[in-house]
């Protein structure tokens, strides 16, 4: 029995070896197009290092008898593939995928080296957690990183037009998009958002859901947008978990701190002008935007009855961001609409960034 128990493990052994090749070329692979974005993408050290690790990690197991068993034209496996594996919707989709593939590669390499080298199925047990947590950190990391590159955010209104005006502004460059509806059927809602989402992650845009957390799980949304009556950020947070963004509307000093203190991403400041879209809410005032330029300490974008005509006071007022919904929404050309918020937009932040900057001088250099 004993004698029957090896030979069959013997018969087993180069099986094994073909399983742990492939599958630690595959998260090594993985890896690496990781690492790529998280160094020329992100410009992470940091994450990039971490990746780098890993990977290194998995070349120390990768022994010369593994690879010595590789029969890649005897692999019926190199025929087979999926139409999801031709197209990626964007660098989230890229991401997503690639961790998955990895996660996948670890899990079997845990197992089956097992059967090989339990040091080994210790260690790769360890990075699977590890690239869990890199997971995480990866996606909230490039969602906060789009979210500091997106000057403009168009926040939704009821339209018959709906898709055709989102995705004309993102032709025009817009890079984060609010999907904002207080009175229709939640199937509608559901349906719609996921439409939209869809349209986001086309262009690579972030894809924000107003108020209902449950509806941005359901449609896998970059994030929530609340507001003061709405849930705590605490308990989105604790629902949504630490990849997505939430965001927090603010209408004056006071709410704009505890919102921050609260753990939001970004702030809303406004509104700025009346507008129908916050009926009875007076004001806020330019006032309200130069206090959040001397003050916020994360991202903000002012809001409230800015347009075209009025945007040049609210950037002198310091603003760096603007949301906006009826100057892009009733708009008859939104392409060209969003292309003139951005252009103001990016000329502002050019100046204030050369202003930052300290000029250098002969006179200050040693002789």
């Amino acid at each position: 029995m004993a004698e029957r128990q090896s030979q069959g493990k013997l018969l087993a052994q180069p099986a094994i070896w073909r399983i742990l090749d492939a599958n630690l070329d595959r998260a090594r692979e993985g890896l690496r197009i990781i690492e790529e974005w998280c160094r020329f993408g992100l410009n992470s050290a940091q994450l990039a290092n971490e990746c780098k690790q890993m990977r290194q990690e998995l070349a120390s197991w990768h022994s010369a008898e593994i690879r010595g068993s590789r029969d890649t034209p005897g692999d019926p496996g190199t025929e087979l593939t999926h139409p999801q594996e031709e197209h990626r919707s964007g660098i989230e989709h890229l991401l997503q995928a690639n961790l998955c593939r990895v996660e996948e590669a670890l899990r079997v390499l845990e197992e089956y080296s097992k059967l090989y080298n339990s040091d080994m199925s210790v260690g790769v047990k360890q990075m699977r957690y590890q690239v869990y947590t890199l997971e995480s950190k990866l996606l909230a990391y490039h969602r906060h990183q789009q979210l500091m590159r997106s000057p403009l955010y168009l926040v939704t209104s009821p339209s018959e037009h709906l898709f055709a005006i989102v995705e004309a502004a993102l032709q025009g460059g817009l890079s984060i998009l609010q999907y904002r509806e207080k009175t229709a059927e939640d199937d509608v809602r559901l349906s719609y958002a996921h439409k939209l989402r869809q349209l986001c992650h086309h262009y690579n845009a972030l894809f924000i859901v107003n108020d209902r957390v449950d509806l941005a799980l359901a449609v896998d949304a970059d994030g929530v947008h609340l507001g003061q009556h709405d849930i705590p950020i605490a308990l989105a947070r604790q629902i949504l978990g630490s990849q997505r963004l939430i965001g927090r509307s603010t209408t004056n000093p006071d709410e704009m701190q505890r919102a921050i203190a609260e753990g939001a991403d970004y702030i809303g400041v406004g509104p700025v002008y009346e507008t129908p879209t916050k009926a009875g809410k007076p004001a806020a005032g330019l006032h309200y935007v130069r206090y959040a330029a001397e003050n916020s300490s994360v991202p903000w974008f002012a809001i409230g009855g800015i347009d075209m005509n009025n945007l040049s006071d609210v950037l002198r007022a310091g603003g760096e961001r603007v949301a906006v919904v009826r100057a892009i929404m009733d708009a008859k050309q939104p392409t060209l609409v969003t292309q003139y918020f951005l252009s103001q937009l990016s000329r502002v932040q050019s100046l204030r960034t050369m202003e930052e900057q300290p000029v250098s001088s002969p006179w200050n250099e040693e002789e």
